[in-house]
């Protein structure tokens, strides 16, 4: 991972205001329930997110929409990345990763707009899910690189 982006300003991009005022208080009461299936074998819905605390230190897990194309995890930013995960990973560059049963180590985090995502999220979610994603306003993306566990090194 670069130095560079732990130390250049990431301009704040904040989720829609239809995220903001649907979502949100249906997220409070869903991810209880996320967090259980988040990252198990046949959920391609969520994947589980792994990451330490910038501050606490602490161990926390976020369900996510990731899904893994190659060597390169992409995560819908659907709250923005203002989100205390996304902003942990990125501290800490990295974090590891559950998607369909499978583990990954992942690192060097990069936020990229829609424009510069679209070739992996063609690659890795469906016309629908990509759909989806307009309708959300969803409007950046996080890449990271990633390495099956066990192949870390």
């Amino acid at each position: 991972m670069s130095t560079t982006s732990q130390r250049v300003p990431l301009r704040p991009v904040p989720p829609s205001p239809f995220v903001r005022i649907v979502m949100r208080p249906i997220t409070r009461v869903l991810n209880p329930l996320m967090r259980k299936l988040a990252g198990r074998r046949h959920v391609r819905m969520a994947a589980e997110i792994r990451h330490v605390g910038r501050r606490s230190g602490r161990g926390y897990v976020t369900p996510a929409g990731a899904r893994v194309s190659g060597d390169v995890a992409v995560i819908p930013l659907t709250f923005g990345n203002q989100s205390d995960w996304s902003k942990n990973v990125r501290a800490a560059g990295g974090c590891s990763i559950r998607v369909d049963g499978q583990e990954y180590a992942a690192d060097a985090p990069e936020f990229l707009d829609r424009g510069a995502v679209g070739p992996l999220l063609a690659a890795a979610f469906s016309p629908v899910e990509r759909a989806g994603f307009r309708l959300l306003g969803i409007k950046q993306y996080l890449r990271l690189h990633v390495v099956p566990a066990g192949q870390a090194g």
